[in-house]
């Protein structure tokens, strides 16, 4: 998912509506935000989108929201690559 589509759904759906999708995306391996892939990619990408937006309905900008999410990747990804070593 590109920038723009995730944008999209963030501006779209509340945390709660996205969360409700990626429940449904589990259950039935669908869901009604419209995204359409392998369960893996939509469950990525509607994680990414919830991140966002309750980054965003706590005043910060998308861009700012956007550079957030990619620090807690970042993070995470470090802690992990700290455990293997």
């Amino acid at each position: 998912m590109d920038t723009k589509e995730l944008k999209k759904l963030v501006e779209k759906y509340n945390p709660e509506r996205i969360e409700s999708c990626i429940r449904q995306q589990l259950a039935k391996g669908e869901n009604e935000c419209g995204l359409v892939d392998n369960t893996d990619e939509v469950i990525t990408e509607l994680s990414k989108a919830e991140v966002v937006r309750e980054i965003m309905d706590q005043g910060k900008s998308f861009p700012e929201a956007l550079r957030e999410l990619g620090r807690r990747i970042r993070a995470v990804y470090g802690k992990e690559e700290e455990q293997k070593s």
